[in-house]
């Protein structure tokens, strides 16, 4: 997002969309009030998440303020070790929890997530068909604390997500204030693909997103002529789910 008022357009914040069908494959056989969205993060976000959460902790008190709160977790030699990290993980989430408390009334837009939806998941748009849902940084956050989220056993996606996140934030309350975040995505893998940092599927963002928006999206299929404009759906590409449904119902468009 950029100021467009100013001379070259200052940046102002930078937001992710994520467009998700609704519902997704785990809720399309419940009833309607209770379907709900996938949705898939990368690790990009999580770099985003960090330097948002920096962005609140620019003087030296304020870092000090930072590195205090994360200073309760014990000391751990090999970070790329998960038996190593592993055993003090309850104390790593602990510490960024903390820092979330701490910046509650502060927290920033970071995920913008359309959502259309259909009927029962067939490729046939429901009548209420579109809304809109934003994530802040730290509900982001809140995606990976979740019951299921967590193992005894092995450092999960999610248990990953939340000790990145915590190495971003160390290294940024050291001397050169600032973070790698590929090296520390690269090195802290822990056995498991980087490919995304984690995924949720309907049936556990449904705590989440349900509301009457959800069960009703506020926007009629019928509008969507008023927001494609001057023939702009013969320009989509039909292998991509969402383009492939425009493309196939020329109705919503007729006059």
């Amino acid at each position: 997002m950029l100021d467009t008022t100013t001379a070259n357009g200052i940046p102002l914040i930078g937001l992710e969309i994520k467009l998700t069908a609704l519902p997704d494959n785990t809720t399309k056989n419940y009833s309607e009030d209770r379907y709900s969205c996938e949705i898939v993060v990368r690790p990009p976000t999580i770099n985003f998440i960090a330097c948002s959460i920096c962005n609140s902790f620019k003087t030296v008190e304020e870092k000090d303020k930072l590195r205090a709160m994360l200073n309760i977790v014990p000391r751990i030699n090999h970070w790329e070790e998960p038996e190593e990290v592993l055993p003090h993980y309850d104390k790593i989430l602990e510490a960024v929890l903390k820092v979330s408390t701490y910046l509650h009334d502060r927290q920033t837009p970071l995920i913008v997530q359309p959502i259309w939806k259909t009927k029962g998941g067939k490729s046939v748009l429901a009548n209420d068909c579109l809304d809109v849902f934003v994530w802040s940084n730290l509900a982001v956050i809140q995606m990976c604390n979740r019951t299921d989220s967590k193992s005894n056993r092995k450092i999960t996606r999610p248990m990953r997500t939340i000790i990145w996140i915590y190495l971003m934030l160390l290294e940024y309350t050291g001397i050169y204030g600032q973070f790698d975040y590929r090296r520390i995505v690269r090195l802290h893998s822990f056995n498991i693909a980087n490919d995304k940092a984690y995924a949720l599927s309907g049936t556990q963002t449904h705590e989440f997103l349900s509301c009457a928006e959800l069960e009703h999206p506020r926007i009629s299929k019928y509008e969507i002529k008023n927001i494609i404009l001057g023939g702009g759906q013969n320009l989509l590409s039909p292998e991509r789910r969402f383009d492939a449904v425009l493309v196939n119902s020329p109705d919503l468009f007729s006059e």
